[in-house]
């Protein structure tokens, strides 16, 4: 009895699956109104009435004052001295202290004996440079730093980027 249920139902499926009465949406395209291709491409090779004018470049900005402000020079002052872009500061000793503007961190070097010319150089912000901030926050001296960096130049100014930095010890700072 089963097998004829079975049978009956295929049956009746087949017949409904066949007996469909919607038939598919055709594909036939609207007419275009577009333009042919060759028509396009001699509308774009036309020459336009009007011609395009070439760009002006901008005048240069004003130079900044430097006889006045921050930007000032003493007269007869000398210059100082900037290490040449590229190069590695190697385990020199300074101490962190903020630019006269307060903007920027800069490592003041000690002095070597020899030129004692050496300009403070302004320390790129990096991980090296927070944890010289945390050290000097949570301590109660003066810290001194042993540092490594490579050494660029901007607008005639040394910026260092540290890549090594250790406390000196108050043992060695004795000495």
């Amino acid at each position: 009895m089963t097998r004829i249920n079975f049978c009956i139902a295929m049956f009746v499926f087949c017949g409904l699956a066949g007996a469909q009465t919607t038939q598919p949406a055709s594909s036939a395209q609207p007419p275009s109104t577009q333009p042919s291709a060759g028509r396009l491409l001699d509308e774009m090779l036309k020459p336009s009435g009007t011609t395009a004018r070439p760009l002006q470049p901008l005048p240069d900005p004003p130079a900044p004052d430097r006889t006045s402000g921050g930007a000032a020079v003493a007269p007869g002052s000398e210059q100082m001295p900037v290490i040449r872009e590229g190069s590695f500061i190697v385990d020199r000793t300074g101490r962190l202290t903020k630019s006269p503007d307060g903007q920027q961190f800069e490592f003041n070097f000690e002095a070597d004996g020899r030129t004692m010319k050496d300009p403070p150089v302004v320390i790129i912000p990096n991980l090296k440079l927070m944890a010289m901030e945390n050290a000097v926050n949570g301590s109660n001296r003066d810290l001194k730093f042993r540092v490594t960096g490579m050494v660029t130049e901007y607008k005639g100014r040394n910026y260092v980027l540290l890549e090594k930095v250790v406390v000196v010890p108050d043992v060695m700072q004795k000495f």
